[in-house]
């Protein structure tokens, strides 16, 4: 219990098979195995369950350009081939803060993140802006989101021109169409319990820097072989693990990470 607990004051709702592998060289010399480890969390009520929510973040309904969906059937086989993007709200008691977040499609690492006190664009570009500025290869890049008028705004739309990212958009409000991206929001909100809510923005823009740097550094990703976002993006080898939702319209972004 002293294990699992030093790893979730980092990683409040780790799920048990990642705090296995994280805690596996320890649990051995204890002589404990993967099924022993399952069951004492288990006596404890320490086994995660997964949240749902949902607060709508996207307008769509406007009349600025959308683009075409680049994304739905691509192998994504290296890091910055692809980037997605999402908007998610984090409670404060001063009222709803929106977080902007820039994956890395095939690392998952986050590349570029911002706090706003609402849903303007700048947001959105000062995230982009941001990935941009950590952008480690000279690949030829997609930028896959929704079709919000974040995404389609004139200012945001110039830069992906300017650095010569091209733009990808769902085609209709369905996650599974953004699927990393949903994924990451939902992965930061629920495991490093940025949905309790904060006393103000500030105290969220201060904890949320700390998630994403212990996120990219710190956790480890099925879809990535275990390593972390950091380690998968660093290197050019490795095959992405896929798992694929029967029931929906997928694309090839549709991990379990």
């Amino acid at each position: 219990m002293e294990l699992v607990q030093q790893v979730r004051l980092k990683m409040p709702r780790l799920g048990t098979r990642k705090l296995y592998y994280l805690l596996q060289g320890q649990l051995r010399e204890l002589k404990v195995g993967r099924d022993k480890f399952f069951s004492i969390l288990s006596d404890r009520a320490l086994l995660v369950k997964p949240k749902k929510s949902y607060h709508k973040t996207t307008d769509s309904k406007h009349w600025m350009k959308k683009h075409r969906n680049l994304v739905e059937g691509l192998k994504v086989e290296r890091a910055e081939q692809v980037w997605v993007s999402d908007i998610t709200y984090i409670p404060t008691r001063e009222g709803h803060s929106y977080l902007s977040l820039v994956t890395d499609g095939y690392s998952k690492k986050i590349m570029g993140y911002h706090l706003s006190e609402d849903l303007r664009a700048e947001g959105p570009v000062e995230a982009l802006k941001m990935a941009v500025g950590k952008r480690k290869y000279g690949f030829s890049l997609i930028h896959h989101s929704d079709r919000g008028l974040q995404y389609c705004s004139q200012e945001y739309q110039q830069l992906l021109a300017a650095v010569q990212i091209k733009p990808s958009m769902t085609e209709k409000y369905d996650p599974y169409q953004n699927a990393v991206a949903e994924r990451v929001n939902g992965i930061l909100k629920d495991e490093f319990a940025l949905e309790r809510g904060f006393a103000h923005h500030l105290e969220a823009v201060q904890v949320i820097a700390e998630s994403v740097s212990i996120y990219n550094t710190l956790r480890p990703h099925l879809s990535c072989h275990y390593l972390t976002p950091e380690q998968m993006h660093r290197q050019q080898e490795l095959e992405v693990k896929q798992w694929k939702k029967k029931t929906s319209n997928t694309n090839a972004l549709e991990v379990s990470i």
